[in-house]
């Protein structure tokens, strides 16, 4: 029997209101997190320079790179800070700068995403339109993302869009971070950024795509349960994969404006209110979004439950 229930029996208004609350403290711990982090990363590496500490440190600044960009792209939402304006400046200056993200161009490009998920309309679509895919064609993806040719194209299409009076920010991060690794004795880290950026960061774009609509069971539906996905993942996938509770994305797409620190309780109260019940749209970690990513039809698969 399909689930008829609505969102609006599903959650009250009250503890909708409680959900939309911002806490300047929760997005000011969030903030220090993923920059505590990326200095962590960098520190450890100089402090104990050996192949497995560079290694770590590449991974974590990998996943902290798409870290900013959460931050950059929950500000966006003004869902983060309770001051706007605060959104603003955060959102551009202190996460949008080291990623090279506009926050008002992020917000116009998002924003459709959001009015226009899984339709033609939808400028995110082409990156998850063709899933689920033959397992040889999703091991092809990730090869050119972890070899860096993904990367490589990516930052050459960087390199020739940059103009410095949109761009400064950028470059002024970059010669900064060099300065302060430089002055630290250890100019050498500042390759770590790039590495990170070249051959971790766009495999874990593409397995955050493919885990928040490339698993959808029916793209073109209005209704999130079928457009969207969750993934519910343990501590070290949201370490290194899946930060500041971006996994959460059904649940971000039903109110975009409730800030990300509160969508796991979101998750929480749906899930046990039967709201999911009927819909195979939450995924167990990031192996069962690589799972569901591939056709059922492909030899030498494990389909997906």
């Amino acid at each position: 029997m399909a689930n008829t229930m609505k969102l609006s029996d599903a959650v009250t208004k009250e503890e909708l209101r409680a959900l939309r609350k911002k806490s300047d403290l929760r997005a000011l711990a969030t903030l220090i997190w993923n920059w505590g982090l990326i200095i962590a990363a960098f520190a450890v590496a100089i402090v104990w320079p050996n192949p497995l500490t560079i290694l770590a440190g590449i991974l974590i600044l990998g996943g902290r790179q798409l870290g900013l960009g959460i931050i950059n792209h929950d500000c966006a939402h003004h869902a983060f800070f309770k001051n706007p304006k605060v959104d603003e400046f955060v959102g551009h200056w202190i996460v949008g700068a080291p990623m090279n993200i506009s926050l008002p161009a992020y917000r116009a490009y998002h924003l459709k995403h959001h009015k226009h998920a899984g339709t033609p309309q939808d400028p995110d679509i082409i990156f998850v339109k063709n899933y689920p895919v033959p397992k040889e064609s999703l091991r092809r993806k990730f090869i050119r993302d972890l070899t860096g040719q993904t990367g490589f194209r990516d930052t050459l299409r960087k390199i020739r869009g940059f103009r410095l009076s949109r761009n400064w920010q950028w470059l002024a991060f970059h010669v900064g971070l060099l300065a302060v690794l430089t002055s630290v004795g250890a100019p050498w880290a500042y390759l770590m950024w790039w590495a990170a950026e070249l051959f971790v960061y766009p495999a874990i774009v593409r397995l955050r795509q493919i885990g928040e609509h490339g698993t959808a069971k029916d793209r073109t539906s209005l209704d999130p349960r079928l457009n969207t996905g969750t993934t519910v993942a343990p501590f070290w996938q949201r370490l290194l994969i899946a930060p500041n509770d971006v996994n959460y994305h059904l649940e971000h797409h039903m109110f975009a404006s409730i800030p990300p620190y509160r969508l796991k309780r979101l998750h929480t109260l749906l899930s046990s209110r039967g709201y999911y019940d009927g819909f195979d749209c939450i995924s167990r970690g990031y192996g069962d979004v690589i799972r569901r990513a591939v056709r059922p039809d492909t030899p030498d698969m494990v389909p997906a439950e």
